[in-house]
């Protein structure tokens, strides 16, 4: 039996729907207040309520499980859930993979982050092998994701079979209100900025091959990129508004717009009390040129990426056909 945590989140939801093609049976761990995407819900998965920080929970759903993918995971840019991020993410993950070693699972795929990475310096690319480094560079979501890989290794010296994975910044038809669906939303409002950075980008549909390829093959106690391409901001956001019949954007934001920009939000946010829309730590990104090494997934796996331009135009086809 397949188990999947998060498996109402983008990546996990995603996994969910490339598994239950192939007719295996799955069991899938939802908290209460999770909404089972509707593309999921004619499909043959067991869902089971409970949470990764619940130990009794999460011990009676993984009963049987002989694979584990572990999708569940807390992104948030507001300081105030920083605690929080670091219990889901870190204690989360310890509590996934000793279960695994108590239970005897026969492998571990565990969904991770390039934000748990470091940085390379002088334009090289980041490999798997760009050791992490705690500085004033890092924001709590790449603390929390490192140290929750940090945990899986810790499981592989157990004797745990385990594999992470490390997906650049993922693209997929959910809430243009948030995440990286965000970029859809200010584009198709007429967004006209852009920052000079630079990332990589990779369709969820790819993602969760990759998860797939990995768990069916030998790789073990090794993580791995998930990376189709390394483009500007310039570039993405010029290519999300041709495919919605928008302005290319053509005014290049400053850095010192963009500080006096966050604090002005966060001032406006702790009055308010509502979510800051810019933070410091996105405005360091937005000015980061990064860019990602794709080679050893490919040799891994043999996967030829969805180009992102393809991923851009179903991204919008789809949005367009359910709203």
């Amino acid at each position: 039996m397949i188990f999947v945590t998060g498996g109402t989140g983008f990546i996990g939801s995603r996994l969910l729907f490339d598994l239950t093609e192939g007719g295996k049976p799955v069991r899938a761990l939802k908290r209460k207040t999770s909404v089972i995407p509707s593309f999921l819900r004619d499909r043959n998965i067991e869902w089971v309520e409970g949470d990764v920080l619940h130990v009794g929970a999460l011990e009676e759903a993984m009963q049987g499980a002989q694979k584990v993918y572990h999708c569940a995971a807390m992104v948030s840019l507001a300081n105030r859930e920083r605690r929080q991020m670091y219990r889901v993410n870190i204690q989360g993950t310890a509590n996934v993979v000793n279960l695994c070693l108590a239970l005897g699972v026969e492998k571990l795929a565990h969904v991770s982050s390039v934000a748990g990475l470091g940085r390379e310096k002088d334009g090289k690319f980041i490999t798997e092998k760009t050791l992490f480094d705690y500085d004033e560079q890092n924001w709590a979501y790449g603390i929390s994701k490192y140290e929750s890989e940090c945990e899986v290794w810790r499981g592989v010296a157990e004797g745990l079979n385990a594999v992470v994975i490390n997906p650049t910044i993922v693209l997929a038809d959910k809430d243009w209100s948030q995440g990286s669906g965000r970029m859809f939303g200010v584009v198709k409002k007429g967004m006209r900025f852009y920052t000079p950075g630079a990332n990589g980008y990779v369709d969820v549909r790819d993602v969760s091959s990759c998860l797939i390829a990995l768990m069916e093959n030998g790789a073990s106690g090794e993580r791995f990129i998930i990376n189709a391409e390394n483009r500007s901001y310039r570039e993405v956001f010029s290519a999300i508004a041709g495919a919605l019949g928008k302005p290319q954007p053509s005014f290049q934001l400053k850095r010192w717009m963009l500080e006096i920009a966050w604090r002005a939000n966060l001032v406006y946010a702790l009055i308010t009390g509502k979510e800051p829309l810019i933070s410091k730590d996105a405005v360091k990104a937005g000015f980061r040129e990064t860019r990602y090494s794709n080679e050893k997934i490919k040799k891994a796996t043999g996967i030829h990426f969805i180009p992102l331009e393809q991923t851009i135009r179903d991204i919008v086809n789809e949005h367009e056909v359910h709203h």
